[in-house]
């Protein structure tokens, strides 16, 4: 009897002592801790350019959620989630900055995502000619951005001092709610879903990473999904459909952390939407595809960690003429154009030069020796992520909106679609436009900017293959 139960013993706990062996030094290490970053008071809110005032309360508090690892050589990485909008470049420059200093962790080492809900707080220096701010919303953004900063720390901090031995695996699930805004009209998608005929490339993969303590409880679970947070637009604090997600993960599982990152949803859209009760539908489909990974078996990792990261020099396209400038001043109305083009000639004035490149953040990760996971800062659109799976395997992970969200990432098919005259209507946006309300100095990036940003994937994945033999 007692052979038997030794035997039954060991099937259960095989698993855990295979990936997790506390006595020999090779086992995963990993930390978490969460903190709410809802404002306080009122600020303004990001996402939409129609916005005319700050925000009115809240449908669910926001948060950063953070995951620590170590592997079984004591190389470490920070793995954030955040319901913002998107991470400037001054936040992520002083965080590396400050972790560097408090923590000796390097930039390669930091992974800071953003949820990209529609809901969430302006950060300092980014999206100001969207919206009609005065001195003193500036005011409040910054000390607001200045708190966050200081909470990012501390709550990394916390992580590292919540250290215990885990496992780690990887698995793959599927949410279809996503869809191709630049090919479907959003009354017709519907119809359109009925009819299977839905067009345009989409990614509705659903990466998961569970970290499971010694015993088997589930202590995180990171998954993300390639579609724009924008189910609701009103005046509430709510992280979207990822937000749901998350409430109804950790509802499942309370001694879990879960955490969404953004994958290359930047010409997804969550449709039909406009409503909190199918932000609340896409947020259960979400989790429910979350879950499911969790029931089925996964892919161990063994505890070794590999981190990469680029800043690639990105090229803008040809900056705007002072006559153009001055035409698009014009007009009693003052819109996002007329705040960006006056801004633009006042600078123009002083005779400080427009930037024409830019420090672009490409991010590689190996964990276990196999599973590849690629960040990528702005607003990626999902060729990205289709054409490195195509390369890397189908299981390989990609993360937009990724440390440093300057503006959108146009793939050259896009950018070509996007120069006018258009074939669509539907175009213009993420390849033109959008330069525009993120404040960038030119219409578009130049056409290298695909090209440039894959070679940087592909000499990091090399590097991290060739250590891993």
């Amino acid at each position: 009897m007692l052979y038997r139960r030794t035997i039954l013993l060991l099937i259960i706990f095989a698993p855990f002592l295979s990936s997790a062996n506390a006595a020999d030094g090779t086992t995963w290490k990993a930390g978490t801790a969460k903190i709410i970053i809802t404002p306080a008071t009122p600020i303004w809110m990001s996402g939409y350019g129609g916005r005319t005032r700050p925000a009115e309360g809240k449908l669910h508090d926001l948060w950063i959620k953070v995951l620590v690892l170590v592997d079984g050589e004591g190389h470490r990485a920070v793995v954030l989630s955040s319901d913002l909008l998107g991470i400037p470049q001054s936040i992520y420059n002083n965080t590396c900055a400050t972790l560097k200093k408090k923590y000796g962790l390097e930039r390669a080492q930091i992974m800071l995502n953003c949820s990209h809900s529609h809901c969430t707080p302006v950060l300092r220096g980014a999206l100001y000619d969207v919206y009609p701010i005065e001195r003193e919303h500036i005011d409040a953004i910054n000390n607001y951005s200045d708190d966050l900063e200081k909470k990012i720390v501390a709550t990394i901090g916390k992580a590292f001092s919540n250290l215990e031995p885990v496992r780690l695996s990887a698995g793959n699930g599927r949410a279809d709610f996503g869809v191709n805004r630049r090919n479907n009209l959003e009354p017709d998608v519907p119809d359109l879903r009925k009819k299977n005929a839905l067009r345009g490339p989409v990614d509705h993969s659903v990466p998961v990473l569970a970290v499971h303590s010694v015993d088997g409880t589930l202590k995180a679970v990171v998954f993300g999904y390639a579609c724009h947070n924008t189910t609701v637009s009103f005046y509430k604090w709510c992280g979207d459909y990822a937000g749901f997600a998350q409430i109804a993960l950790e509802k499942k599982h309370p001694n879990a952390v879960a955490m969404f990152y953004m994958g290359c949803g930047a010409d997804q859209n969550p449709l039909p939407r406009r409503t909190v009760e199918l932000c609340s539908q896409y947020g259960r489909k979400l989790a429910t595809a979350v879950d499911e990974v969790l029931t089925k078996p996964m892919t161990p990792l063994k505890p070794t960690l590999q981190t990469e990261l680029e800043l690639v020099t990105l090229n803008l396209g040809a900056e705007p003429t002072r006559e153009e400038l001055t035409k698009m001043t014009a007009g009693k109305r003052r819109s996002y154009i007329q705040r960006w083009a006056s801004r633009l000639l006042k600078q123009m004035d002083t005779g400080k030069p427009f930037i024409r490149t830019y420090p672009y953040p490409v991010q590689v990760w190996m964990l276990g020796g196999q599973q590849i996971w690629i960040t990528l800062g702005g607003e990626v659109v999902v060729d990205y992520s289709l054409g490195f799976k195509k390369q890397y395997g189908q299981n390989t992970w990609v993360a937009g909106y990724c440390n440093d969200v300057m503006c959108y990432i146009p793939s050259l098919r896009v950018l070509e679609e996007d120069v006018p005259p258009r074939a669509s209507s539907r175009w213009g946006y993420e390849g033109n436009r959008s330069m525009i309300v993120y404040g960038m100095p030119a219409h578009r990036w130049a056409d290298d900017i695909e090209l440039l940003i894959s070679a940087s994937v592909q000499r990091q994945v090399k590097t991290l293959q060739k250590t891993a033999q």
